[in-house]
């Protein structure tokens, strides 16, 4: 469970130290407040999970602190501590928003249990809010096959699943980046929490900026009322940036502040927000490439890229494809209620000599057209209706004598022009860092000329 925070107000200074022993003892992240004032500026600078707050204050009561929290907008669960209890107050408090109503002295152990209760439901309304925009679906595997370019894909991903910092997952269209980044958030430690997917695409400038950061009331027309941006429903979870390079370059500062500062403002609110998130952005642009012409932030792309996962096109696992579409077809046995269909080794060949512009979607889109058209147990080649200006050209067949040095000037070379000469997207391709690619062009006297500048 990430750690969640918790407030106590209490102007008891040994009860707070106690509270506070005994909390931080839990797992919790505790901060303390002896006033509502205290309590308040840290509420507005970095808003708590749980409060546990004492029903007779130096500056008001749990009442006050109640009613001012709701104006607040901001998601808490409160607890309310009194040693003046009677069935009237805890019934006051309660319809305030109070989730529970405890007499002093506490007893730890039960007020363990009502801070753990609040957490889980905390944790649960964030779920929620992210549900609604998510479609539950088989879980799939980023890294089915058998091939060494998706196993050292596998091993990348597994090394960052704990390090709660950015990743930028590069790949083309229909590789599966969205499907990674699933995988990342249910492995890594903040699976409890919820995974909020936006594609930055799909939405102008001004609807994006309001998804991400909320709005307040008569904010732009047509905000009748306040909203809670994605990066709020995302808090202690993970926000997805699906499509990054295509974000809007007056949002891009907004974004690098909460990467930096965690911070935010809600469009037409002056008040400063906090946020803990861990950002997952994917793209299949070149995002230097992009910065280099102004069309995306620099120090954006540093700040999200700490970590970089390369997923390769199906035309680099060749022999991943026939595991992938037996894969698909399974799921849509499921699906359909039917029987499993086979591919026949004439079709497993048809599939592997296509180029798939469209990677995996493309496969999927191709087998699922066949389960529902195709009657019979085996699928054949003229079952799958590839197009044939999108088969792969035969492979060459590399003359006997050549050295390791030429081979690998021959591979450099290759991907350096598919590449269009950028030197940065060809070493995510081969696996080596810049600096150790610029060496070998060097050593092994690769021409970058005309093959559209270098990156």
């Amino acid at each position: 469970m990430h750690s969640a925070k918790i407030l106590v107000i209490d102007d008891d200074v040994v009860i707070l130290r106690t509270l506070n022993e005994y909390l931080q003892e839990e797992g919790y992240n505790v901060v303390r407040a002896g006033s509502l004032k205290a309590a308040y500026g840290v509420i507005e600078k970095d808003p708590p999970d749980v409060v546990i707050i004492d029903f007779h204050l130096p500056d008001g009561d749990a009442l006050q602190f109640l009613s001012t929290a709701k104006n607040m907008t901001v998601p808490i669960c409160s607890i309310v501590l009194t040693g003046h209890g009677t069935i009237d107050l805890a019934v006051r408090a309660i319809k305030e928003g109070a989730e529970q109503f405890i007499t002093k002295p506490v007893e730890l152990a039960a007020l363990g249990t009502c801070v753990r209760a609040c957490v889980e439901r905390q944790q649960t309304k964030r779920k929620q809010l992210a549900g609604a925009r998510n479609i539950k679906r088989y879980e799939k595997d980023p890294f089915l096959g058998s091939s060494s370019v998706i196993g050292k894909l596998a091993q990348e991903s597994h090394r960052i699943l704990q390090a709660e910092r950015p990743v930028l997952i590069q790949g083309e269209t229909g590789t599966g980046k969205g499907v990674l980044a699933q995988w990342i958030h249910a492995r890594g430690s903040r699976s409890e929490e919820a995974f909020v997917d936006v594609n930055c695409a799909g939405l102008s400038k001004d609807l994006l900026e309001s998804e991400l950061f909320g709005h307040e009331k008569g904010a732009f027309t047509g905000a009748v009322g306040s909203k809670t941006g994605l990066v709020e429903v995302a808090h202690r979870g993970i926000l997805f940036l699906d499509e990054v390079g295509e974000m809007d370059l007056t949002v891009q500062p907004k974004l690098l502040k909460v990467l930096e500062d965690k911070r935010f403002r809600r469009l037409g609110d002056v008040r400063e927000r906090s946020t803990d998130i861990q950002i997952i952005a994917a793209t299949n642009r070149d995002l230097l490439q992009a910065a280099g012409d102004g069309k995306f932030r620099e120090d954006l792309y540093y700040r999200i890229s700490m970590f970089r996962l390369w997923i390769p096109p199906l035309r680099e696992r060749v022999e991943d494809i026939p595991i992938l579409a037996n894969s698909i077809l399974l799921t849509l046995a499921r699906d359909l209620a039917r029987e499993q269909q086979v591919l026949s080794k004439a079709a497993e060949t048809a599939l592997k000599a296509y180029a798939w512009p469209g990677n995996i979607r493309e496969l999927r889109n191709v087998l699922e057209r066949v389960a529902l058209v195709c009657d019979g147990p085996v699928i054949e080649p003229e079952d799958l209706r590839l197009p044939r200006i999108a088969m792969v050209a035969p492979v060459a067949v590399l003359p006997r004598d050549l050295t390791l040095d030429e081979l690998e000037r021959q591979r450099i070379a290759q991907v350096l022009e598919e590449e269009k000469g950028r030197v940065a997207q060809a070493a995510v391709r081969l696996g080596i860092p810049r600096s150790t690619l610029y060496q070998k062009i060097k050593i092994l006297g690769i021409l970058l000329e005309n093959q559209g500048g270098q990156a």
